[in-house]
C-alpha cells in the first residue's frame, strides 16, 4: 500500500517506520526544509546547533528506546546519572538533589524523596506520599480519571501542603507542559510519577549526542528510504481534496518558486500535523462530524527556546537542570550534556521559557534580556560579570503541544478517523504518554498498526478501488 502521511515530525517518521516494516510504501510530506517538527534542529552561520526545544529521553519511555535499538543507534543516548537537580533561589547558585538509588522500583524514589531535607519536611513528604497511594495502587485508570481536577485541586483534595507544590511541582509542571500547577491537569503529572516510581530507570535522563535532526531523524529517514518510501522536504500540503462519498481523493501540494502546485495520490492518507494546523485543514464535509468537532478542545501551548553561548564555563554540571525560575522552566549547559556541543572552556546554555504566553510576541532582544536577569540570580558569581555574552538565538513556537489542562483527555481523537482512508498520528491522538517524545513515537506506532487491522475490515473493503497505480505527483493545470 502506497501511504502518504503529511508531516515528517517524529509521528509521522515514526508512523513511516513501521509501516515500511508491515511491507508498505510511505510516502512523507514536509512542508519545511527541515525534518523534526517539534524536535527540529538548525546550524547558524558558525556552525553551531540551535534547537526547538531542550529535549530529554526517559527511562520511562519504552517506545523511543526500542526506536532507538531497532535503528542501531542505542549509543547515541548519553545516560546521566539517576538524579534530578533543582536550582535553591533562596540560596543562589545552589543545589538541591533527588539521588535514586541502585534499589528496586519503588523503593529507589521513595528514598530519594526521604533523603532530600533541602526542599521539604518530613510531615510534607508523608502527606504527599499517602496521596499518591490510590495512583500506584489503581494505576492508570485512577490517573485518567483525576483528568477532571487541575494538579494544585488535586493536591488540595489530598490535603498535601501548598508548600509542596511550590517546592517542586511549580518546575516540574512547567517542565511537562510549559505551564504551572493551577493549569496543568492531575493526569499530566500523576502519569509522569506513576512511570518514575514503577519503574527502576524511569526518571533516568539521557541527552542526545548531538542534533535530533542528525542525530534521530534522519537515521529514521535513511531507515525508510532504503525500504522504499520516501521523505520530501519543502513540500507543503495545500488542501485535502476529497472524492464524492467524503473518502481522501488526494493532498493537493502546494507549488513552490513558481513551480505548479501538484497532487499526490495514495491508497491511504495519514495527517502527522500537529492539531492546530490540522484544523485549519479540516475539509468543511468533515468539520460537522463529531470525531473532528472534538479537536476544538486542544490546541497547541506557547513555549519559547533560549540559546547563549558565553565565553567562559559557568558550571560543570553534566544534567538537566531545573530552574525553579518564575520565568524559567528547565535549562542545561550542552557544552557539558551533549558531546557534538562539547566545549570545556566556554558554556552553552539553553533554557526554556515557561509558561511563554506573555513573552511569545515580544522581541528576541527583550528576550535575553529576561533570561540574563534571572540568570544572574542562578549564577550570581558569574554574571554579568566576568562571563560574557557572546551570542544568543532564540525560537518560538507560537503553538507547541496541545495545552494539557483537565479534560482534554475527553478531546483527544482515537488513530482511526471516520473516513475510511484517512488517519490520524501526533502526540496529541489518544496513546497513555501524553505530550512528549516517547507520545509522538508511540503514536506513529499505533496509527500504522490500526492501518494494518484494517486492510482485512470492512472499513477497508468498503474503500473504492485503490489509486496504487499513480506513481508520482501530478501537476494541477493554471
Amino acid at each position: 500500500m502506497r501511504v502518504a502521511i503529511a508531516g515528517a515530525g517524529l509521528a509521522g517518521l515514526a508512523c513511516a517506520k513501521y509501516l515500511t516494516d508491515l511491507g508498505h510504501t510511505p510516502i512523507v510530506l514536509e512542508r519545511r526544509d527541515v525534518l523534526g517538527g517539534k524536535v527540529a534542529a538548525w546550524k547558524d552561520e558558525d556552525g553551531d546547533w540551535y534547537e526547538t526545544g531542550l529535549h530529554i529521553f526517559f527511562g520511562a519511555y519504552p517506545n523511543m528506546l526500542q526506536l532507538f535499538k531497532e535503528l542501531d543507534i542505542e549509543d547515541r543516548l548519553q545516560w546521566k546519572e539517576h538524579s534530578m537537580i533543582f536550582n535553591q533561589p533562596e540560596k543562589p547558585g545552589t543545589y538541591s538533589r533527588f539521588d535514586f538509588p541502585n534499589l528496586p522500583a519503588p523503593f529507589n524514589g521513595v528514598v530519594a524523596i526521604l533523603r532530600n531535607n533541602d526542599m521539604l519536611t518530613w510531615p510534607e513528604k508523608i502527606r504527599f506520599g499517602l496521596g499518591l497511594i490510590p495512583a500506584m495502587l489503581q494505576g492508570q485508570k485512577y490517573v485518567e480519571e483525576m483528568d477532571k481536577y487541575s494538579f494544585s485541586e488535586w493536591l488540595k483534595l489530598h490535603n498535601v501542603p501548598p508548600r509542596v507544590e511550590k517546592e517542586v511541582f511549580i518546575a516540574m509542571s512547567k517542565a511537562l507542559n510549559f505551564i504551572n500547577p493551577d493549569e496543568i491537569s492531575s493526569t499530566v503529572i500523576l502519569t509522569a510519577l506513576n512511570r518514575f516510581l514503577q519503574e527502576k530507570n524511569g526518571s533516568k535522563m539521557a541527552f542526545l549526542d548531538g542534533s535530533p535532526t542528525e542525530r534521530l531523524c534522519q537515521p529514521l529517514v535513511d531507515y525508510i528510504t532504503e525500504r522504499g518510501g520516501e521523505v520530501r522536504l519543502n513540500a507543503p500540503i495545500k488542501e485535502f481534496l476529497l472524492n464524492a462519498d467524503g473518502t481522501v481523493k488526494g493532498f493537493l501540494i502546494r507549488g513552490l518558486n513558481d513551480t505548479p502546485d501538484q497532487v499526490l495520490t495514495a491508497d491511504l492518507y495519514v495527517s502527522a500535523m500537529p492539531v492546530d494546523p490540522l484544523k485549519v485543514m479540516l475539509p468543511q464535509p468533515w468539520q460537522e462530524m463529531d470525531y473532528f468537532k472534538q479537536l476544538e478542545g486542544l490546541e497547541g501551548v506557547p513555549v519559547i527556546n533560549v540559546h547563549l553561548w558565553f565565553d567562559r564555563k559557568l558550571t560543570n554540571v553534566d544534567h538537566l537542570l531545573f530552574s525553579r525560575s518564575p520565568l524559567l522552566s528547565v535549562y542545561a549547559d550542552m557544552s557539558n550534556t551533549c558531546k557534538e556541543y562539547s566545549n570545556p572552556d566556554r558554556s552553552m546554555l539553553e533554557l526554556v521559557l515557561a509558561p511563554a504566553k506573555d513573552w511569545i510576541s515580544k522581541s528576541d532582544e527583550d528576550i535575553v534580556a529576561a533570561t540574563m536577569a534571572e540568570l544572574e540570580k542562578l549564577f550570581p558569581e558569574e554574571i554579568p560579570h566576568p562571563a560574557k555574552l557572546l551570542k544568543s538565538h532564540v525560537v518560538k513556537t507560537p503553538r507547541s503541544v496541545y495545552k494539557a489542562t483537565p479534560g482534554r483527555q475527553a478531546h483527544r481523537p482515537s488513530q482511526k478517523t471516520p473516513i475510511p482512508n484517512f488517519y490520524l498520528t501526533g502526540d496529541y491522538t489518544m496513546q497513555r504518554y501524553l505530550a512528549s517524545m516517547e507520545g509522538a513515537v508511540l503514536s506513529g506506532k499505533l496509527t500504522a498498526q490500526a492501518i494494518q487491522e484494517d486492510l482485512t475490515s470492512d472499513r477497508f473493503l468498503a474503500l473504492s478501488a485503490p489509486s496504487a497505480n499513480v506513481a508520482s505527483p501530478s501537476p494541477i493545470p493554471s
